[in-house]
């Protein structure tokens, strides 16, 4: 069970990222992400590389709410070094823009609108939706903005979603206590993300960034145990 400590809130990467990067050396964090909102690429960039020296993975999330804003994002993705892009909608022209690179690549499963993001639809057309997704040769798993919806349970959007799939589905947005993490552990998601929660101190651990971080992977390796 694979936690993503995102340097976002309320949907937009936090000012002066590289330096809260500096915050969370020496925790066993093993991935770290951004949205495409809130820092220019050249300041993604400077988190990426200070995280691959680290020896983490990092994770661009595209939240943009154009087609033209999401294009330029993925196009942006190889100069700022990451090694994922999750979200957008965009599928086929995400596969055409990553070709040729080594990044993996998850978009949004269902219909997404706002910002910050709403997910929205059945959990059957989500479900049908994450399974032609990842038949996409180019598409490597799904971003799932489980708790992200407005009326479907959350736990059992991402079990059909994780049957439908044919990659890892990370469970995005929205995940603020130690059982909801439990949750979608025992559904099946590979990994999820917290940001916001986080730096809003609302994890075990708190106040300090690193101390909930420290909490929250205790917390995923024991779901991650649960499980197996």
């Amino acid at each position: 069970m694979n936690f993503i400590f995102m340097l976002t809130h309320n949907d937009s990467t936090v000012p002066d990222a590289a330096k809260v990067y500096e915050r969370l050396r020496g925790t066993a964090l093993r991935y770290i992400g951004f949205k495409d909102i809130g820092a220019t690429p050249d300041e993604l960039a400077a988190v990426a590389e200070k995280a691959h020296a680290d020896g983490l993975e990092v994770m661009l999330e595209v939240v943009s709410t154009s087609r033209e804003a999401e294009l330029a994002s993925l196009e942006a993705a190889r100069h700022i070094g990451v090694d994922w892009v999750l979200g957008g909608t965009h599928a086929a022209d995400g596969v055409r823009i990553l070709d040729g690179s080594r990044i993996k690549y998850c978009p949004f499963p269902g219909r997404i609108e706002g910002h910050p993001s709403v997910l929205l639809g059945s959990v059957a057309e989500i479900a049908r939706d994450a399974r032609d997704l990842t038949a996409l040769s180019g598409v490597f798993g799904l971003d799932l903005l489980a708790y992200r919806h407005p009326s479907v349970d959350p736990i059992a959007l991402t079990g059909e979603v994780v049957d439908a799939s044919a990659g890892p589905v990370v469970v995005a947005g929205s995940i603020a206590t130690a059982e909801q993490v439990r949750l979608v552990a025992a559904a099946g998601a590979w990994g999820f993300t917290i940001g916001g929660a986080i730096f809003e101190g609302r994890l075990p651990g708190a106040p300090g960034l690193a101390g909930q971080i420290t909490e929250v992977l205790t917390i995923a390796a024991g779901a991650e145990a649960v499980r197996d």
